[in-house]
C-alpha cells in the first residue's frame, strides 16, 4: 500500500498493525489479539478523521493515488462479462480509452472509460490515460453502435487531458473532442457518465456529455488541472494548491454549481482503500441510475440532456438598434 504525505499517521498504524500480524512467530496471546483490534479501530478512526477534513489539494492528490482503481478494474469487478472492442476504422486502436460489450445482472451495456495503467510499462502503453484522436474517435464509433442495438452508455472518467503532442494535432484532435459533444447530445439512449479519477480539459468532456453526470466523493472535474493553472497565471507550478482552491473542482463545488446531477460516496479512506467495496458501491449506483434514464423516452431524454447543458453558461443577447 502506497501512502500519500497527509497519510502518514495512518501509515504508521498500519505498520504497526503488519509487525504484530505479518511476523512468523506471531503472538496469539488474548493481550497480543486485543492489540489487533486497538489498531484496526484506530486506523478507521484515523481514516475517517483525515478524510473528513481534506484540502482541495489533497483530494486532488488523492484522485491520483497509485493505488486506485481504474476503468479497467470496475469493468472486470462489475460485469459478469465484458467484451472489449477495439480500434477506431480509420487510424489505429487508442490504448488509453477502452470501451465494450459489459453484461451487469443480465443486462447489457456498452462501457467506456479511460484507462492510465497500473505501473510503470502499462501507463506508458497505455499513454498516461491521455486519448489520441483515434480514442475519442473509437470512443464514438461504440456509442452509435450502442445507440443502433439500444444498448445504455456509461462512461468512465479518469485523465490528465487528451494528449497535447503534436502528431495528435495533426490527426485532428479539437475535431474529434468536438464532434463527440456533438453526437453525444443527441444519443438516443441513455447516458450516464462517471468521474472516477481525474477529469481534466477537454480530455475528459470528450466522452463527458450525457443524461447524467456523477462524480466519486474524492475526484476533480475541471477545465484545466491545478498545476497548469499555477504554470500561466504564475508562471510556477508552486502555486498549485492555490490554484485548486481557486479552481474549486471537487465534486461538493461542481454539485452546488449545478455542473454535476451527484457524488458517488466512497469508502472511509479512499476508494483506494477498499477497491472492491468501490466497485459494489458504483454497480448499484449504474445499474439504479440507467432504469430511472429508461423511464424517459428518447425525445424527452434527449431535449432534457441540451437543456441541462444550456443551463451551464450564461449570456446576454444585444439587439442591434434598427
Amino acid at each position: 500500500m502506497n501512502y500519500l504525505d497527509f497519510e502518514k499517521p495512518i501509515a504508521e498504524l498500519s505498520k504497526e498493525l503488519n509487525n504484530l500480524t505479518g511476523s512468523k512467530q506471531k503472538d496469539s496471546s488474548a493481550t497480543a489479539q486485543e492489540k489487533v483490534r486497538w489498531l484496526e479501530h484506530e486506523i478507521k478512526e484515523k481514516q475517517k478523521e483525515i478524510y473528513a477534513n481534506l484540502t482541495v489539494w489533497q483530494r486532488v492528490q488523492v484522485s491520483r493515488h497509485p493505488d486506485r482503481p481504474y476503468s479497467l478494474f470496475y469493468i472486470e469487478y462489475i460485469c459478469d462479462k465484458f467484451i472489449e472492442l477495439f480500434g477506431d476504422r480509420n487510424f489505429k486502436d487508442d490504448k488509453a480509452i477502452v470501451g465494450g460489450l459489459g453484461d451487469i445482472d443480465g443486462k447489457t451495456y456498452m462501457i467506456i472509460g479511460h484507462q492510465k495503467g497500473v505501473n510503470t510499462k502499462m501507463r506508458q502503453y497505455r499513454n498516461f490515460g491521455m486519448p489520441n484522436p483515434e480514442g475519442y474517435r473509437k470512443a464514438l464509433r461504440l456509442m452509435k453502435l450502442a445507440e443502433k442495438f439500444n444498448k445504455p452508455i456509461v462512461t468512465l472518467i479518469d485523465t490528465p487531458g487528451a494528449f497535447p503532442g503534436e502528431e495528435a494535432e495533426q490527426r485532428g484532435q479539437g475535431e474529434a473532442i468536438a464532434r463527440n459533444l456533438m453526437e453525444m447530445a443527441a444519443l438516443k439512449v441513455p447516458v450516464l457518465c462517471i468521474v472516477i479519477g481525474e477529469g481534466a480539459s477537454g480530455g475528459a468532456l470528450g466522452i463527458g456529455v450525457g443524461d447524467r453526470m456523477l462524480m466519486l466523493e474524492n475526484t476533480w472535474y475541471s477545465v484545466i488541472s491545478p498545476e497548469s493553472c499555477s504554470s500561466i497565471l504564475w508562471r510556477s507550478w508552486n502555486f498549485k494548491e492555490k490554484a485548486a482552491e481557486a479552481l474549486k473542482p471537487t465534486a461538493n463545488d461542481l454539485l452546488g454549481f449545478g455542473i454535476i446531477d451527484g457524488i458517488v460516496k466512497e469508502p472511509v479512506g479512499g476508494a483506494h482503500s477498499n477497491p472492491e467495496e468501490m466497485a459494489k458501491t458504483l454497480k448499484k449506483t449504474i445499474i439504479k441510475n440507467i432504469a430511472d434514464l429508461e423511464n424517459i423516452k428518447a425525445d424527452a431524454r434527449i431535449t432534457q440532456r441540451i437543456e441541462k447543458y444550456s443551463r451551464m453558461g450564461v449570456y446576454e443577447e444585444i439587439k442591434e438598434e434598427a
